[in-house]
């Protein structure tokens, strides 16, 4: 047993902001969470100067970081290598994930993340495989002589049972609702990206079992006043996850805005769509044979197209609160509490609270990141 008190800030949890509080842990996980002035003996007193304690962040799109990127590097070190990068900046929990590319590639990083997973790899949840069944006129920076269809082949490589969550990227107007409900039946969770589905064959894709939305407004039809899209039919419902990435690159902040006024804040994730970059000195780095250079934090190939991102969690995080006014507990559950949600994993992570993992962050009174546990211990 350990025993921790936090004082002096704010400590985010589901009953609201305290602040202060003891927070038992045994065997890695929230056994207790007392006030602060109880009297008993603890193992670590934190002061937090005015910052903030977060439950740790559960980031579903992390193509890469710590100069690895995932499509290359498709193997437990290189899962260990991006995970290690994304620790300082709060992230306890993700999803390494695969930019659309070959079966075989697939299979390995299907594998790879199995292997990851009985070795004990801090974090790792699973694997999001973001194509190759998506759409050639909003294909962003992925290579579209790797798309393909879901043939029978890369529908059983998808559905065979994995240890860890499996997410999937894909563009409904490729698909058929028998195959939606094939993936959703083997427990795959299948989020609409790259797409250029007018309204009708999105609301079905999500009416077939569709729960998610990559990157929402970025490589997908618009809302338009007369075609209304992908983006109008997702705007239009409250059940399915987006994710966003608030960097103020890949959407306009006013956009975000009023998405999030359109939406119940509880079905938004926040993302960081993480490339190579974060977490490493060199800022530039090679995606699938061209090279992407980082230009004051954008991401961008030679044609300007972004590539990916070079934000964290904890820069999402004080994104959201800066520039989109969201209050830091309502940004944390984006980053930690929804995600977990979407993942279905509530009843493990995403909030301090008894029962779930000890994974944590702290930051400073204005958002910086200054530490992570996971499982009560010291990551980073």
């Amino acid at each position: 047993m350990t025993i921790f008190r936090f004082s002096n800030g704010h400590v985010v949890t589901p009953a609201g902001v305290r602040n202060d509080a003891t927070i038992v842990v045994e065997d890695g996980r929230i056994a207790r969470i007392d006030d602060a002035t109880t009297d008993q003996a603890v193992d670590h007193a934190i002061d937090l100067d005015g910052g903030w304690l977060m439950p740790g962040f559960v980031d579903t799109q992390v193509n890469g970081g710590g100069g690895v990127l995932f499509n290359d590097t498709p193997t437990v070190e290189g899962i260990a290598a991006i995970g290690a990068a994304h620790r300082p900046f709060g992230t306890t929990a993700f999803l390494p994930t695969l930019i659309s590319d070959t079966p075989d590639v697939i299979a390995l990083a299907l594998d790879a993340v199995d292997a990851a997973i009985l070795a004990g790899v801090p974090g790792v949840l699973g694997i999001h495989i973001e194509g190759p069944v998506i759409s050639p006129a909003r294909k962003g920076i992925h290579d579209p002589t790797r798309f393909q269809d879901l043939d029978d082949d890369l529908l059983a490589l998808l559905t065979r049972p994995r240890l860890g969550r499996v997410m999937v990227t894909l563009a409904p107007e490729r698909v058929t609702a028998a195959q939606i409900e094939t993936l959703t039946a083997a427990g795959v969770l299948i989020s609409i990206g790259h797409s250029d589905a007018d309204h009708a064959t999105a609301t079905a894709g999500m009416a077939a079992g569709i729960t998610g939305v990559t990157h929402l407004f970025n490589a997908m039809s618009p809302l338009v006043h007369r075609a209304p899209g992908v983006v109008g039919a997702v705007l239009d419902d409250q059940a399915v996850y987006c994710g966003i990435i608030v960097d103020g690159f890949h959407v306009d902040d006013a956009v975000l805005r009023i998405a999030l006024r359109a939406r119940p804040h509880d079905r938004f994730m926040l993302v960081s769509d993480a490339m190579p970059c974060v977490g490493a000195a060199e800022k530039s780095f090679v995606l699938q044979g061209r090279e992407i250079h980082v230009e004051n934090g954008r991401c961008v190939g030679a044609d300007g197209t972004l590539a990916g991102s070079d934000l964290d969690m904890a820069g999402a995080v004080r994104n959201t609160v800066d520039r989109l006014g969201v209050a830091p507990e309502i940004a944390a559950a984006m980053a930690a509490t929804y995600p977990a949600a979407f993942l279905r994993l509530s009843q493990e992570r995403g909030t301090l609270q008894v029962g779930r993992t000890a994974d944590w962050v702290m930051l400073t009174h204005d958002l910086h990141p200054v530490g992570t546990w996971i499982g009560g211990a010291s990551a980073a």
